[in-house]
């Protein structure tokens, strides 16, 4: 063991660095793990802002925001929750202003807010369409303010569970070498969602579900695990965002007709219904063949050429480098594609999980805020929130107790798997399991034998690069291990929600909501190395299931 700390972080996006943040006010020796540097985490490709019920647009209120949350949920967010956040985000806002991030303002000089998706008034604060960079450099200038340790370029592979708490994390230190063990009282899971289970997603290649997959693996459960947002803009084929904040600014989604056709799906909104409406009237035109080479295309041509650079500057240079398309002058071909992981380690609204001194926070976690979909903005107030919710208890705790052991074995245990791997001399490469697990990841019936198939290849997956200083060949395998684990949950949970619901689809046999019989989360865990599901209550507070209309 190299260190210990009363609080360890795993992961240094805006929930990470956010937990540590607060974690470190409390008075606890805070210490953040990552394996990229901190300000390349996938938050900081957010792009059309933050929701907060601050008023500045129009009138609103946390109520209004957290029933378009339950209602975009299609009610299976937890609503104790949606509360919380709903309730804490106006300060949490202003508190980000004040250490110093740049929002977009009125013209009377306050924070501006935009339309998104599904809201009931514009509450989504924005800087230009790059919010998720200017807050995921604020929040690493007050980590960097605080001195706070951060361990970069190490690789996160396995909880130590000893004596019934979570006492620590097993590392391979990416630039020299070696395991490395590093103990704390209480760890705060926060490495973000899983995207690059399939192709064409908006997620970095960093996005491999490594926190889900390593309380999976201790015995917690998984949460919502079939819950996966496809976004509607997003561009072929590399999958590159397309901010819904277009839509928020007044673009149009136009058929190869020219026609705006989700007055045909969601005739009251528009281009500001929910995600999971828009991505399937979206493949609807597109298998209909009323598509331009399987996309749709997104209009910005009417906004002019000075609100798109003034406020859309990002997606314009995005749309120019990846499809030299200037969207000032032609629409931008765009479809769904996966983008957000509403499922995730199951905690409660303090981040806690079933182990005593692990937490987790963000996309990794399931609080559950975002039920079957979320809404366009609450991700990054979910990091903030949520992640400064589970940094004060996990302090809280650790100041509390006193005593960290980390047992032999847990680093013995990890020696022999990594000797197992580097050992192998024949076998398949990582990259071709991991591509075909990402081809196939939309066939959910057919998807529960593929895995298995493909979990049986990488029992004898050949690491060929066996040196010490930044093996990549040996981090993908593993990451390949922990996508593997999460499909497996991700298909059990999905074959047997039964119905439609959100992010949820399953048109041909079970079209509609059934809230009778799956008004309930699914609960994934490991028993005996295989996936088990069992169910949860949603936990309700004010709002009553009704028909979802946009």
């Amino acid at each position: 063991m190299i260190a210990k700390h009363d609080v360890l972080v795993v992961g240094a996006g805006c929930a990470g660095m956010r937990a540590a943040i607060e974690a470190f006010d409390a008075g606890a020796d805070v210490a953040m793990i990552s394996k990229i540097h901190p300000t390349r985490s996938h938050s900081g490709a957010a792009e059309g802002g933050i929701n907060a019920a601050l008023g500045n647009a129009s009138e609103d209120n946390p109520e209004i925001h957290a029933f378009d949350t339950v209602k975009g949920s299609d009610y299976l967010g937890d609503q104790d929750a949606i509360e919380i956040l709903c309730d804490e985000a106006p300060g949490d806002v202003y508190q980000l202003e004040g250490w110093g991030a740049v929002f977009s303002r009125t013209e009377d000089g306050r924070i501006a807010q935009r339309p998104f998706g599904a809201a009931g008034a514009p509450r989504t604060a924005y800087a230009a369409d790059i919010t998720g960079h200017v807050l995921i450099q604020v929040l690493w200038e007050q980590v960097c303010k605080r001195e706070i340790l951060t361990y970069e370029e190490y690789f996160a592979w396995q909880l130590v569970e000893n004596e019934g708490r979570c006492q620590g994390v097993v590392c391979w230190d990416l630039l020299d070498g070696g395991l490395k063990t590093i103990g704390a009282k209480t760890v705060i899971l926060a490495t973000g969602g899983a995207g690059r289970l399939y192709i064409g997603t908006t997620n970095a290649y960093s996005c491999t579900g490594d926190g889900m997959a390593m309380a999976l693996r201790v015995g917690l459960p998984l949460k919502d695990m079939e819950m996966m947002q496809f976004h509607p803009t997003t561009l072929a084929p590399t999958g590159v965002l397309i901010t819904e904040g277009c839509r928020g600014e007044g673009a149009y989604l136009l058929n190869k007709d020219g026609e705006r056709f989700l007055k045909r799906y969601a005739p009251n909104t528009m281009e500001l219904a929910s995600r999971d409406v828009i991505s399937r009237a979206e493949q609807m035109e597109i298998d209909a063949g009323r598509d331009v080479e399987g996309n749709v295309l997104l209009d910005l041509r009417h906004l002019g050429a000075e609100r798109i650079i003034e406020r859309l500057p990002g997606s314009r240079e995005l749309a120019m480098t990846f499809l030299g398309v200037d969207p000032i002058y032609d629409p931008i071909p765009v479809r769904p594609g996966a983008h957000y992981h509403m499922g995730g380690v199951a905690t409660d609204v303090w981040g806690q999980t079933e182990l005593e001194g692990l937490y987790a926070s963000g996309e990794c976690a399931c609080v559950s805020v975002h039920g079957a979909n979320r809404l366009g903005g609450n991700a990054l107030m979910e990091t903030i929130t949520y992640g400064k919710r589970s940094g004060r208890h996990a302090a809280e705790w650790a100041l509390a107790n006193t005593t960290v052991e980390v047992p032999e074995s847990a680093a013995s245990d990890t020696e022999r798997e990594l000797k197992s791997l580097l050992d192998r001399d024949d076998g398949e490469r990582p990259w071709s399991i991991r591509n075909e697990l990402a081809e196939t990841m939309r066939q959910m019936e057919q998807q529960g034998e593929i895995v298995a198939g493909l979990c049986e290849r990488y029992e004898k997956v050949l690491v060929e690069d066996k040196g010490e200083v930044f093996n990549n060949d040996l981090t993908q395998a593993i990451e390949l291990g922990f996508l593997l684990d999460l499909a497996e949950c991700m298909v059990v949970a999905g074959i047997e929600r039964k119905e439609s619901r959100g992010a949820h689809a399953r048109p041909d046999d079970y079209p509609v909501r059934d809230d009778e019989n799956f008004l309930k989360h699914t609960m994934v865990r490991l028993v005996d190395g295989a996936p088990e599901l069992s169910w949860e209550p949603v936990r309700m507070t004010k709002w009553e299931p009704q028909e979802r209309k946009y």
